[in-house]
């Protein structure tokens, strides 16, 4: 089979009549995009119809599609109406499946877009992107077309048909096009591509199926059908087994399944975010891979699993992160792999990037940094799993002793932090505070006889000598705060950590100082921005949504649940339009910037509705 041009499909980059969701070069907003997945991978589809972002067979693989990181060479797959248009959407209640619903002069068309969930009903492809479209009113003419770009964009890929449907291979990987009532595919110069019209009572179908190293199933239409309706059902069995209650449900329970989109199922890790290469500011350089799950988030992570009812979550994360630091042990790594590797080598791809933001990274190099606050993350989430009645087993439990006895040779070592600066190391007054609590909780551990408690004259020993060196060396008389690092007078809102990971009491002067002082200094409205200061990398960004909802727990731990609920009700609504958060929002135009949808954010808005319900009880 062979590509041949047809002009007159033309792609998205600068053909926008009036009343589509704009793109300016090419690019739409990021705060345009929503997510689907299945456990193991995830897409994002803009308003206008396009998925712009595909890894296959895995999150963490090369992408199939990557336009938002270049549009001319990431690839994409584009359904939408022929003219004019607006749009709605929705996730369908209680799902990871959205509808967009596209109205036209013409008639009105719905597509309900799906990565399947397995079935047993029938032999299926290994991964598979489904796309029903509906005509709801009038008669609508559609367009589609499918760009594949395997590897980043690197390879365009050989075109064949199997029974009749186009086929697109590169090396081990195989994709099918298969269109129902959606036009007769064919080859274009870089696509397969079709029209068709949607009419009132009408239903058609585009399926993509995948393959890697293995034959690739070609499914029927019913099957496809039957597969989408199992996914709705699945979905919403799952949501309906949560078990929070409180306050802000709605937004709680968008946070959960977002959350759940970035449990790679195969190992139980949490990836970070879906993305690599989202800029935290428009042109700049500060463009990383967060495909992978970070020690720092453990907390956060088993804590929200833990009050969701999330149980089989919390205990398949939680001895991922045993296992994998395992590899490691008894020194840890910043991050890994979502199979539990400890290797995340950095390189660039030679794409243009999110409106021209470059270098494009894949592989993060933090990894290789030294980070102490992980430790107390670690000690801290072993915590929470027995507090919720788990044991541990033997060889858990001896080496989190070690790393207690670890902690305690490594804390006087300065180190990058929480935020992974790449300038030189500081003595951060956070990471101190988290290897505080990471002898503290090994103590209590021990009390209960959990774990080997032979050293714990030792941990009590070094735990006092870190209360000394953060209250006598990162605390500012001036400021009445506690600081960044160590003899500085800058601010940073990772201190807020110190309070609700039990650092300090939340009646405790100096950490009700801290709170005040971040108020004060960091605050802007619901924008809170991490810190001032320098730290190796060139360019600013914007405020770091994660950061705004730590201040909304810190608020409501301090007895200011108040204020904590306007800050919250703010925070929600800077939500995009399908309930998603990115990594961080410019505080002047409101776009979205970095990685999406971003785990963290949406940690820090569990646990923050969580204890302002707990305060208002």
């Amino acid at each position: 089979m062979r590509w041949s041009r047809q002009p007159d499909l033309p792609d998205l980059s600068d053909d926008v009549p009036a009343g589509r969701p704009a793109r300016v070069d090419g690019y739409t907003e990021l705060r345009n995009y929503a997510v689907i997945g299945d456990g193991r991978c995830v897409a994002l589809i803009a308003r206008d119809g396009s998925v712009d972002w595909l890894a296959w067979p895995d999150l963490d693989s090369p992408t199939l599609f990557a336009a938002v990181l270049d549009h001319v060479q990431g690839g994409r797959f584009f359904l939408q109406p022929e003219g004019p248009y607006t749009t709605s959407r929705r996730y369908l209640p209680g799902t990871n499946v959205l509808e967009t619903t596209f109205t036209t002069a013409g008639g009105t068309v719905r597509v309900t877009d799906a990565l399947t969930l397995p079935d047993t009903s029938s032999l299926a492809p290994a991964r598979e992107l489904v796309r029903r479209i509906e005509g709801i009113a009038g008669s609508v003419p559609m367009r589609w077309s499918v760009q594949p770009r395997f590897g980043y964009g690197a390879h365009a890929p050989r075109l064949t048909r199997r029974a009749g449907v186009p086929v697109v291979t590169f090396s081990p990987e195989a994709v099918g096009i298969c269109a129902w009532n959606a036009g007769e595919p064919q080859p274009t110069s870089d696509a397969v591509a079709s029209r068709f019209r949607a009419d009132v009572g009408t239903r058609a179908m585009l399926a993509l199926p995948y393959a890697h190293r293995e034959p690739l199933v070609l499914p029927t239409r019913a099957d496809c059908e039957a597969r989408l309706d199992h996914t709705v059902a699945t979905w919403r069995e799952w949501s309906d087994g949560r078990t929070y209650t409180g306050p802000w449900y709605e937004a709680v329970l968008r946070s959960a399944l977002a959350l759940k989109l970035l449990v790679f199922a195969p190992s139980g890790a949490v990836a970070a975010a879906a993305t690599c290469s989202l800029p935290e500011e428009l042109g700049g350089e500060r463009n990383w891979d967060y495909r992978f799950s970070w020690i720092r988030d453990s907390a956060f992570t088993l804590n929200a699993f833990l009050k969701l009812g999330c149980a089989p979550e919390a205990t398949g994360y939680f001895w991922w992160l045993m296992h994998a630091s395992q590899l490691t042990h008894p020194r840890l790594h910043v991050l890994y792999r979502l199979d539990g590797g400890a290797r995340a080598p950095e390189k660039t791809l030679p794409l243009s990037g999110y409106r021209g933001s470059t270098p494009v990274r894949i592989g993060n190099a933090a990894a290789d940094q030294l980070q102490l606050d992980t430790y107390g993350e670690l000690v801290q989430t072993a915590w929470l799993y027995t507090a919720a009645g788990h044991r541990l087993d033997a060889d858990i439990a001896r080496r989190l002793a070690q790393t207690a006895d670890f902690v305690c040779t490594t804390w006087q070592q300065p180190d990058t932090g929480i935020w992974e600066v790449r300038s030189a190391p500081e003595h951060f007054t956070q990471s101190k505070m988290m290897c505080w609590v990471a002898l503290d909780r090994a103590l209590d551990l021990a009390q209960r006889r959990l774990i080997p408690d032979r050293h714990a004259p030792r941990w009590r020993c070094e735990r006092q000598a870190i209360t000394e060196f953060v209250d006598d060396r990162c605390f500012s008389p001036r400021l009445n705060s506690y600081v960044r690092s160590a003899g500085s007078d800058e601010l940073d809102a990772g201190l807020l950590l110190g309070l609700l990971h039990g650092y300090r009491s939340p009646d405790d002067p100096r950490m009700r100082g801290t709170v005040a002082a971040v108020q004060q200094e960091l605050q802007d409205g619901p924008y809170v921005n991490r810190y001032v200061g320098a730290d190796g990398v060139a360019g600013g960004e914007g405020a770091f949504l994660a950061c705004s909802f730590w201040l909304v727990e810190a608020l409501a731990r301090t007895g200011r649940a108040d204020e904590a609920a306007l800050l919250m009700d703010q925070l929600v609504r800077l939500a995009n339009d399908v309930g998603l958060y990115s990594e961080e929002i410019d505080p002047v135009t409101g776009d979205f910037l970095g990685n999406l949808p971003q785990g963290l954010s949406h940690l820090a808005l569990i646990s923050a509705a969580c204890a302002i319900g707990q305060a208002t009880r």
